[in-house]
C-alpha cells in the first residue's frame, strides 16, 4: 500500500503507479531487493524473525517480529532508513515531494489451513 500525507489531493491510482514505476527506476535502480531469513523464533505473540537484507548492491542485517492471530493472520512491519543503506530519498517538484529517510515496510499474510 502507498501513502502521501500533507498533499493538496489524496493519490490517485495513476499516482500510484507513477511512483511505483519511479521508485523503480530512479530509487531502486530495477534491483532486486532480497530477505533471506537466518533464523525465526516462535514467540508467545508469534515469531521473531532475523535475516539479511539485500538492497541496491548492499547487504546487511535486519530483525523484526510478526504477530500470528487466531485466524491464522501473520503481520507486522520493519523500519529502516534509506540512508543506512546508501540510498539518497527520493525528491521530486523542487523538493515539494519527498520521500521520508526512515520507510516502513508491512508484511500481512493469512497462512493457509493445514
Amino acid at each position: 500500500m502507498l501513502e502521501g500525507t500533507g498533499g493538496i489531493q489524496p493519490l490517485d491510482e495513476d499516482d500510484k503507479d507513477n511512483i511505483r514505476q519511479t521508485i523503480d527506476a530512479e530509487v531502486l535502480k530495477r534491483e532486486a531487493v532480497a530477505f533471506r531469513s537466518t533464523s525465526v523464533t516462535r514467540t508467545s505473540g508469534g515469531l521473531a524473525i532475523e535475516g539479511e537484507l539485500q538492497l541496491r548492491g548492499r547487504s546487511g542485517p535486519l530483525s523484526f517480529e510478526l504477530t500470528l492471530d487466531d485466524d491464522r493472520r501473520l503481520a507486522g512491519s520493519v523500519r529502516f532508513k534509506q540512508t543506512d543503506w546508501e540510498m539518497k530519498p527520493y525528491s521530486a517538484l523542487f523538493g515539494t515531494l519527498k520521500v521520508v529517510d526512515e520507510v516502513e515496510v508491512g508484511v500481512d499474510v493469512r497462512l493457509p489451513q493445514g
